[in-house]
């Protein structure tokens, strides 16, 4: 045997041969077999080989987003749970290894597949789309990752309040690279009089600081669409999509920009004539919404005004610099965003001279537009803070010296 102290990874004499006659020999001959047995399998049932085939590539099928829907602007809207039920009901139909369910939250978390044939999963009837986890989170999570390792697409749903409890699940995901999907439901003080309890306030920092976690929160309708477009593509990523209980506004995408700019996290919904913003409001979810409309009154006003929706803060941040700058440019200072949930972390889109509509301590039990109106979350509100911002901004010598 050869022997050499310094030597670095140093494998001695006969390792290799030992490995190569006895796991190496076993291994070669269980992946023969499996080979053989897979060939037969594909001339008795082409179709489904071809779905093994693409679930061990974690591709998709043909044909994977036909029938997304789209839908028409409406100014009363629906709630993102509501837009995500739709989604996965066509999703779940068009790929066959699509599936998931709720933490005993399904009816509020409007994750149930409803089309003729789901079924349930269940001893008796294995091919059932609907997983009925029981109210264990931290579990279901541990069993999205097990069913995502053997190269399912699966999904599991609760309340985002309760993403504390899947929040180890969803780390392993990300340290394993499985494209994991988790839906929150009931992202903010939507839940009105639930109460702080129910309501999240520093869930998305958590959730965002999570490296290789793709975090999205939809503004409307269209947005939740893409949002699953962009999702269902990840290969290496797990998601997280944080969806309102109430109803959202649908923006009328012919007036501001498609909703296809949720694939780059970030993008320039409306914008002043000439597009040469001296204000920037930027938002997320149910957010955006009133951020249109403090951007319309404005502009009203003559004040040049650009909305920024930025569904994911993961996403944006993947995307070139040029885009970047382009979406918020840097000469820009004037910066407002407004998220009904903790502040931290906003600082690097607004800079030092703009402010952060959020929240600085719990929710409250109230009606929602109770608790809209306690903690600044309307568009008079906006407005007036945003003039402040700009007033200041246009006094300060960094200014006076651009």
């Amino acid at each position: 045997m050869t022997k050499n102290a310094d030597a670095k990874f140093f494998v001695p004499d006969g390792v290799y041969d030992h490995f190569k006659d006895g796991i190496g020999k076993r291994g070669e001959d269980a992946r023969t077999k499996w080979m053989q047995l897979f060939a037969a399998y594909r001339k008795q049932f082409p179709d489904l080989a071809n779905e093994i085939e693409l679930m061990q590539r974690r591709d998709l099928p043909a044909g994977w987003d036909r029938n997304l829907p789209v839908f028409p602007a409406d100014a009363k809207g629906l709630a993102g749970r509501e837009a995500s039920s739709k989604v996965l009901n066509v999703l779940a139909q068009n790929i066959p290894w699509f599936l998931g369910g709720s933490a005993d939250l399904g009816p509020s978390n409007k994750t149930q597949l409803t089309f003729e044939g789901a079924g349930q999963f269940q001893p008796a009837s294995p091919g059932g789309k609907n997983l009925h986890y029981g109210i264990r989170e931290h579990a279901m999570g541990a069993v999205v990752n097990g069913m995502s390792l053997s190269k399912l697409r699966p999904f599991g749903a609760t309340f985002f309040i309760f993403s504390d409890y899947v929040r180890p699940a969803i780390r392993l995901s990300a340290l394993m690279e499985l494209p994991t999907l988790f839906v929150f439901t009931h992202d903010a003080m939507g839940d009105g009089e639930d109460g702080p309890t129910h309501q999240p306030v520093e869930h998305l920092a958590s959730l965002r600081a999570i490296p290789g976690l793709v975090t999205l929160r939809p503004a409307d309708a269209n947005e939740v669409a893409e949002a699953y477009r962009y999702i269902v593509q990840l290969r290496h990523k797990p998601a997280v999509l944080v969806l309102s209980r109430q109803p959202l506004p649908t923006l009328d995408r012919n007036k501001y920009a498609s909703a296809a700019g949720v694939a780059r996290g970030a993008y320039i919904l409306a914008d002043p004539p000439g597009n040469n913003p001296e204000l920037i409001l930027i938002a997320s979810g149910s957010e955006v919404s009133l951020a249109v409309q403090a951007h319309e009154q404005l502009i009203a006003e003559g004040i040049r005004s650009r909305v920024v929706s930025m569904p994911s803060w993961d996403i944006f941040e993947h995307q070139t610099q040029e885009y970047r700058d382009a979406v918020l440019p840097a000469q820009v200072k004037a910066r407002v965003a407004i998220e009904q949930a903790s502040t931290f972390g906003w600082e690097r889109y607004v800079g030092q001279a703009g402010c952060v509509i959020g929240m600085k301590t719990f929710g409250a039990s109230a009606p929602l537009k109770e608790l809209q109106r306690k903690f600044g979350f309307e568009p008079d509100q906006v407005v007036t803070i945003a003039k402040d911002l700009l007033v200041r901004n246009q006094r300060s010598p960094a200014s006076a010296a651009a």
